[in-house]
């Protein structure tokens, strides 16, 4: 196998971090070498990138070809017309980058691929007998991501494994998605990666049930629910959890009106002469729903959670209602509304309130609250529905056991999806059955961010020295350097570096006329597992210097066992 010389090789590493970089791995891939920013969210993958992604890649495709998966290059130009069909061209919005030809052709970059991938489908699949299928591709994606940062965490072009399954039923899907399940956890376990996978919101890609894969890391931006007991894990725009019961008084025969002026916001509401805990409140929240007025209603010192709220009322989107479209419904501006016998639109509770008493919410008049509110007198009553809506908080109860929930920060790295039918009855892809009826075909939907797993694998892996590189994903899985300019020295390291390559080891060969602690401290930045040293002390005695990036010790290997002692552990490591 071939030796890179560092000598030769383009690796511009840098002794300071650009200043907008926040997180472990936009600070150490910009030092080291791997990418160069062009514009915002748009990265240049140099070398040694290239190497890792590449390793990526290459993990990604041994799973998905051992459950069956066929390997797909599709467009990454789309016409507007088969986003039309999905209905899904104006749910996308300002996300998805939009041209027109010299024609005047409307044309999108695909964001991701369910319409096209159902579209040959639906030209190619006939019978029930072709399936089930597992079509996959590895692919650029483009994202007009509103606020880039944070390196490869967030950009606004990418590299995705997405794969899709078509079934005759869903049985069929749910061993599919099963296939896939256990095809990431190979993949990210290959990569180096502690993840969990978690329930999840489907968001705009739609379908009966997802599960994201997530790495634990404060450079997240997703929020997850976790019980160590029963293991118990959710996106928080899903999770549930066990709020203890409060013990309210009996309240009121009906509720009572009472001047608040100036009283605007829950914690003012706290405060003397009133002193109402935020725990009795109700807060009443206007949204729009597919731009349709829904009210929401939680605690006053819990969280609304949009994506719950999008589920609730089964909207592609919703938004928080401008200040100007309040008062024509409600009566009243924010800071004094509420759901007392309110039926001029959609009224959403929060299920931890639906047996509370003796409570205090807006009048719908500026300056006046109700105290004494009857949430199932006064408000469901009167046609309000229980929906899931608020965020769970760390320390509720598990809702699967008695343990207590934690909640962290953590990063996506993958997405499965149930589709059920959601596309192939929208775009008409269909199949005869076992009975000779055209039936729409059950697809499911899977993608694996590749630059998302090189970052994370630094997000978890990393000192004060550089990157630590798992080995599957390292550029190099070992680096070989002299500790002088004598002859000998390079003489011998070349032979090592022979030997290496003969055992199918990948070698970064620093030849460089530096430093020994440059080269050291080079090695170290870069990540590489292996550093193999060539001394004149060591080589006198038929030794070279062997240390493993990840906390190893210094150990003395004769020069005629190094190779296979690197060969082993790149096999036991991969």
């Amino acid at each position: 196998m071939h030796a890179v010389r560092y000598s030769q090789a383009f690796i511009p590493t840098l002794k300071e971090a650009p200043a907008d970089a926040q997180v472990a791995s936009h600070k150490l891939l910009v030092r080291a070498g791997f990418i160069r920013q062009l514009g915002a969210g748009i990265y240049d993958y140099l070398p040694l990138a290239k190497r890792s992604l590449a390793k990526v890649e290459a993990i990604v495709r041994e799973e998905m070809d051992a459950i069956g998966g066929q390997e797909f290059y599709l467009p990454a130009l789309h016409p507007a017309e088969i986003w039309k069909e999905s209905g899904r061209w104006d749910v996308m919005g300002d996300n998805m980058f939009r041209l027109k030809d010299r024609k005047g052709g409307d044309y999108c970059l695909g964001m991701t691929h369910e319409e096209i991938f159902t579209a040959v489908a639906r030209d190619e699949l006939r019978s029930y007998r072709q399936l089930p299928q597992v079509w996959y591709q590895i692919q650029t994606k483009f994202r007009d991501e509103p606020r880039p940062k944070s390196g490869l965490l967030r950009v606004r072009q990418f590299t995705m494994k997405d794969a899709y399954s078509f079934d005759v039923d869903r049985a069929g899907l749910d061993r599919s998605y099963e296939d896939q399940r256990r095809a990431y956890e190979k993949i990210f376990t290959r990569c180096g990666l502690d993840f969990v996978a978690v329930q999840a919101h489907s968001g705009s890609m739609g379908g009966s049930e997802s599960s994201e894969f997530m790495v634990r890391t404060e450079a997240g931006e997703d929020l997850v629910a976790a019980c160590p007991r029963c293991r118990y894990a959710a996106n928080t725009e899903t999770a549930t959890s066990r709020v203890a019961a409060e013990a309210d008084g009996p309240g009121l025969g009906a509720p009572e009106k009472f001047a608040t002026p100036g009283v605007v916001t829950i914690e003012a509401l706290e405060q003397a002469p009133h002193s109402v805990p935020a725990r009795r409140q109700l807060k009443t929240l206007v949204y729009m729903a597919d731009e349709k007025p829904v009210i929401a209603v939680v605690r006053g010192d819990q969280e609304l959670n949009e994506a719950k709220l999008q589920t609730a009322t089964g909207a592609v989107a919703v938004r928080p209602a401008h200040p100007e479209e309040i008062p024509p419904l409600m009566g009243a501006r924010a800071g004094s509304l509420g759901a007392v016998r309110f039926t001029r639109a959609r009224v959403l509770v929060d299920p931890s309130l639906a047996d509370r008493k003796d409570m205090v919410t807006g009048a719908n008049e500026d300056g006046f609250h109700l105290r004494g509110v009857d949430v199932r007198r006064d408000v469901l009553a009167h046609g309000a529905t229980l929906a899931e809506l608020r965020t769970v908080k760390a320390g509720e109860g598990c809702p699967r056991c008695d343990g207590t929930l934690d909640v962290f920060k953590a990063l996506e790295i993958g997405h499965i999806f149930k589709l059920g039918t959601k596309y192939s009855e929208s775009m008409k892809a269909t199949v005869l059955d076992a009975e000779g009826k055209q039936v729409p075909i059950v697809m499911g939907s899977y993608g694996i961010g590749v630059e998302r797993i090189l970052a994370a694998a630094i997000e978890l892996h990393h000192d004060d020295n550089g990157i630590v590189f798992p080995m599957a994903i390292a550029p190099f899985h070992a680096t070989v350097l002299t500790l002088g300019p004598e002859p000998e020295l390079r003489k011998a390291a070349e032979e090592v570096v022979a030997a290496l390559g003969k055992e199918g080891v990948e070698v970064l060969f620093d030849d460089r006329d530096e430093r020994a602690g440059v080269k050291f401290k080079d090695a170290d930045l870069l990540g590489i597992p292996i550093r193999i040293a060539v001394g004149k002390k060591g080589l006198a005695a038929g030794n070279v210097e062997w240390k493993l990036r990840k906390g190893g010790a210094v150990e003395l290997v004769p020069v005629g066992e190094v190779a296979r002692k690197a060969a082993e552990a790149v096999r036991a490591a991969t």
